[in-house]
């Protein structure tokens, strides 16, 4: 009787010693998070926030002539309110006027000017062709008479038939002399002439200009659609009250809405992953419901310093796929630009993955609930998961963080 209940008693302790042993070699696993592998599609991606435009867009324009006026800058006064539906002609905004108004002022007092000098140039060539026609005619009359008083001194002395001779070579010199000087006078009363109706008529072109001008100063539609603001080199809408230049005069964009694009911006430190082509999940923030696909087109070659931002950036144009009729210029996007992708995989979260010294592993618990260092080899990764390519299997279980005793545990290398 004693030796029935001396042996399964001893068959218990034994049990208990086993198990004790076991323990002792067994970290507590209660307090910790164990997790398995996933299996499924693995996705590397980068996140960026962007912002709808469309691809094609027709500009509306303030004045493209406005230096010639030597204008620089313009203000607007007045602006239609953005997102309003225009047709072709009708009114979009109107620019102050004041410097232009100036100009054509101190145009109409050059003309003024002008006018003045051609005329008193008319006169004073006027007065000197006559001059120089009456001097002609009062030559001819002297070389007359020199003539007949050569003719009568043929019957006087010598010498006085000799002087009449020489004054008469003289006044026939001196009418030769005027017909070459008045000439001249001609071509010097020409010149002058042109020269004042050149200024006259290239005042009254710039005056002309300028009132032309005056109408492109009140800014219409050239074609039918939606005004969308557009935005200075620092990012801001160009409104009532903002400047624009001479050189790019342009105030808004009428957006063709058929085919849309998301502006987003990587950091430098992820830039070297995008490439073109690369397809793009896209979020609409005003309708989170809406999952749209993209692809890139465009990488910027120079980064910028946006505001807000410690790094450099670089502009990435994405086109969107689905023509939808409720998205709209300024509309914010979450953009997820998918690197690579592997459809089948098993991965874990980063937190599980640990290397040191060469050796990739995870601590894993196994089928007899005690914990080891089970060597991995690793694949992709993105922000929180890592693919494993060989080392675990989609049952086991890992722990997230490192478990008590981890120094002292066994490693589980891999087999060839």
């Amino acid at each position: 009787m004693k030796k029935k209940i001396i042996i399964p008693l001893l068959l218990i302790l034994a049990v208990i010693l086993i198990l004790l042993y076991r323990n002792s070699n067994r970290t507590q696993v209660n307090s910790d998070i164990i997790v398995s592998p996933k299996t499924g599609q693995f996705i590397v991606s980068i996140t960026t926030t962007g912002e709808l435009q469309a691809k094609n867009s027709t500009e509306i324009r303030g004045p493209v002539t406005s230096r010639r006026a030597r204008i620089y800058d313009m203000k607007i006064l007045r602006l239609v309110p953005e997102g309003t539906v225009v047709d072709s002609g009708d009114f979009v905004a109107s620019l102050d006027r004041s410097d232009l108004e100036n100009r054509i002022k101190d145009m109409e007092l050059a003309i003024q000017k002008s006018e003045s000098q051609y005329e008193q140039a008319k006169l004073d060539c006027t007065l000197t062709l006559a001059n120089a026609r009456n001097e002609l005619i009062n030559l001819e009359y002297a070389l007359e008479e020199r003539l007949l008083l050569k003719d009568q001194a043929i019957y006087e002395a010598p010498s006085v038939a000799r002087q009449a001779e020489i004054d008469y070579d003289k006044a026939v010199r001196a009418l030769e002399q005027a017909k070459a000087n008045y000439k001249t006078k001609v071509q010097q009363a020409i010149a002058k002439m042109s020269e004042v109706d050149s200024d006259l008529r290239k005042n009254r072109n710039e005056y002309q200009e300028f009132v032309k001008l005056m109408k492109e100063f009140t800014i219409y539609a050239p074609e039918k659609g939606m005004v969308i603001y557009k935005r200075d080199w620092n990012g801001r809408k160009i409104t009532e009250g903002s400047t624009i230049s001479a050189w790019d005069p342009t105030i808004a964009t009428l957006p063709d809405l058929s085919v849309m694009q998301s502006m987003t911006y990587v950091s430098e430190v992820d830039i070297q992953k995008v490439k073109t082509g690369m397809p793009v999940r896209i979020g609409l923030d005003a309708d989170p419901s809406k999952h749209l696909t993209g692809f890139i087109t465009a990488i910027a070659n120079i980064g910028e310093q946006r505001p807000n931002s410690d790094s450099k950036v670089f502009e990435v144009e994405i086109e969107i796929n689905e023509a939808d009729s409720t998205l709209r210029p300024a509309m914010t996007t979450s953009n997820t630009i998918i690197i690579a992708s592997v459809d089948s995989a098993l991965y874990i979260p980063l937190e599980a993955y640990h290397a040191k010294n060469g050796l990739s592993f995870v601590y894993k618990i196994t089928g007899y609930g005690t914990v080891v260092k089970q060597e991995v080899i690793t694949g992709l990764k993105n922000e929180n998961e890592i693919i494993v390519t060989k080392g675990l299997e989609p049952d086991d279980k890992i722990f997230l963080s490192i478990p008590e005793n981890h120094e002292n545990l066994e490693i589980a290398a891999l087999q060839d």
